[in-house]
């Protein structure tokens, strides 16, 4: 918690496949810290089986075998970068930058609304997951979670910021 109550959090965010493809990586990341999102943990991997099964534990339930398939092929159809921020209320601040997960339906000014643009009914039509460019924990049990399936605690970093000055 910071001075005035607010939350300092962790969360996960993913850079897919095709972001890192479209090389927008350097982009996505300066629209998360020119938000004071801190970047405190961060690797390349190339997602296997089973590391998209465990991130994807609950999707196939959800959502059914066909949405689960496809977006385990769309994920570890190439090197994603995986990242740990750190920030005010970090989970809501990204969802909010990231914008809604169908890029269609994105605001202009969110990274999906900027960068993508694939719907929900052209992606089922053709067997294939949205193209969205990041996957970002949709709450904070969820983030810690993820967080500690991606990244050891020797692999996340505790330093300060310039910024932190004026927001902490």
């Amino acid at each position: 918690m910071t001075d005035n109550g607010a939350p300092v959090e962790r969360t996960l965010v993913l850079l897919k496949p095709d972001a890192v493809a479209r090389g927008t990586m350097g982009r996505v990341l300066t629209r998360f810290e020119d938000a004071l999102l801190k970047v405190v943990g961060s690797k390349m991997v190339w997602m296997d089986a089973d590391l998209t099964r465990k991130h994807y534990f609950d999707l196939e339930e959800r959502f059914g075998a066909g949405v689960y398939n496809a977006t385990a092929t769309f994920m570890q159809s190439g090197p994603v970068l995986a990242l740990v921020l750190e920030g005010i209320d970090a989970v809501k601040t990204v969802r909010k930058l990231v914008g809604s997960t169908y890029p269609n339906e994105a605001a202009p000014g969110t990274i999906r609304g900027d960068y993508a643009h694939q719907n929900k009914a052209y992606a089922t039509a053709n067997g294939i997951a949205v193209a969205n460019l990041v996957h970002a924990s949709g709450n904070l049990d969820e983030a810690k979670q993820e967080v500690a399936l991606w990244f050891t605690d020797e692999e996340l970093f505790e330093y300060s910021t310039v910024a932190e000055k004026f927001v902490l």
